[in-house]
């Protein structure tokens, strides 16, 4: 099959996914779940948070996990970092990729951060200039791509301008974010159309959560439009602390079976995720 119709699925669960779980899942069940993630053939599997964990405890233990799971060939297991010393956490844990995280709009940048949208840049220069030193790859994220809960609709230009930072910052990769899964097909169709032209189209990740039931038709939307990249989270995981309303991610394995159905291929065991998932969604949700 060529490479033009094929996708890649950045699994997000084991941080995005378990950051809104209600309870502590062990260190032993997470670094299950992730061996069980690499076993189905994702190649991009974020594992966790270096976030102060008084902030994020369900993910306390990222040190722990780190240094706990099997590292697959060919797999990269990219961690979110907030600051240079989430960065040096991070990096005494042998990590090989990092993710960012800002925001399409200062009154989630807010809440989600504790500061404004110029200042998360001010917070990033010094950890991408020593990631890029380590031979880290970088991940951005734009949060509120769509709608933001405390401010309302979001125009695309605002996060197809953040993630233009980001890129002119050394990110490799920008993945914009649905975070309160509002998205319908219009609002994608415009984001894409917004992105073409002014971002690498192959460098771009959409980020859909499953709200309103509307994730698969975006994805389907934007992949018909040159995108190639999708987060998901297997199981459907997820939601955002800091995004009232947020629901899960959109599942893994409905992506993958979409992608099936169309005979595009991902390289991913569809019911291989779905036991993965299996591992923690037993007795906590």
């Amino acid at each position: 099959m060529s490479d033009a119709r094929r996708v890649a699925i950045v699994e997000v669960g084991p941080r995005d996914g378990l950051q809104n779980e209600p309870s502590i899942i062990p260190a032993a069940t997470k670094i299950a779940f992730i061996d069980a993630l690499s076993r189905a053939g994702l190649r991009v599997i974020e594992a966790t948070s270096f976030v102060h964990p008084k902030l994020v405890p369900q993910l306390a233990d990222a040190a722990e996990v780190m240094t706990g799971i099997d590292r697959w060939p060919g797999v990269r297991y990219p961690v979110l970092v907030p600051n240079e010393r989430g960065l040096e956490r991070a990096l005494e844990a042998g990590v090989d990729s990092i993710a960012l995280f800002t925001s399409a709009t200062e009154a989630f940048c807010q809440a989600n951060i504790r500061c404004s949208i110029d200042e998360s840049f001010e917070r990033f220069e010094p950890v991408v200039e020593i990631a890029k030193t380590s031979g880290l790859r970088i991940r951005g994220y734009v949060s509120v791509a769509f709608t933001c809960p405390y401010s309302g609709p979001v125009a695309p230009d605002l996060p197809v301008g953040v993630a233009k930072r980001l890129f002119d910052l050394g990110c490799d990769e920008v993945s914009i974010a649905d975070t309160i899964g509002s998205a319908n097909s219009a609002e994608t169709e415009s984001l894409v159309a917004a992105i073409n032209g002014e971002l690498p189209l192959s460098q771009i990740a959409l980020h859909f959560h499953d709200t309103r039931g509307q994730a698969i038709e975006n994805i389907a939307l934007a992949y018909e439009a040159g995108v190639r990249i999708f987060d998901g989270a297997a199981g459907g995981l997820g939601g955002c602390p800091f995004a009232p309303g947020a629901a899960g991610n959109v599942a893994t394995e409905k992506v993958v079976a979409f992608f099936e159905s169309q005979g595009i291929e991902t390289g991913v065991d569809r019911d291989a995720v779905v036991r993965a998932a299996s591992l923690v969604r037993v007795g906590h949700v």
